[in-house]
């Protein structure tokens, strides 16, 4: 858990800027939001949004952890380079959302670059454990608990002699 600590940092303060930038929407999409997409009134309070974000982020990194420390690096690399797909793809279709959606245009620039910097945040995530060490398991750790303690003493046993 020590190595996630400089992500969830570095996540925690795009969660910031993202939060503060998602609620300096312009007037028209404040007004839109209040009247007909309620369920997005949580992106006009910067802390709200930030928090929103930062759990989001926080659960991709811990399911790519996961999958780094349960997959042999081959297999967890090609997890984590799908998951950077889908973050660029995501983060495509975000772009394409906000330059030809007409009501999404209002929004305004700093709105479309919290939303962005979501993306960058995964892409980040995938980046760091796919081009980061991978923790490797104890040798006796897959092994179940009986069999793991009669190895342990034959190792002691062979030790003595």
């Amino acid at each position: 858990m020590k190595r996630l600590l400089p992500l969830s940092v570095f996540l925690a303060a795009l969660s910031l800027m993202a939060g503060f930038l998602l609620s300096r929407m312009s007037f028209v999409g404040r007004i839109g939001i209040s009247l007909f997409y309620k369920e997005y009134t949580f992106m006009k309070t910067w802390w709200k949004g930030t928090l929103v974000i930062f759990m989001v982020l926080f659960l991709l990194m811990l399911l790519q952890d996961a999958i780094d420390r349960k997959l042999v690096k081959k297999r967890a690399n090609s997890y984590h380079l799908l998951a950077l797909t889908a973050a660029a793809v995501g983060m495509y279709f975000t772009y394409r959302d906000f330059q030809y959606y007409y009501m999404h245009r209002w929004l305004k620039e700093k709105f479309h670059l919290g939303g962005y910097l979501f993306w960058i945040g995964w892409i980040g995530i995938s980046l760091f454990f796919l081009f980061g060490k991978q923790e490797k398991p104890s040798a006796n750790e897959n092994l179940p608990a009986e069999t793991s303690d009669k190895l342990q003493d034959q190792q002691k046993a062979s030790k003595s002699y």
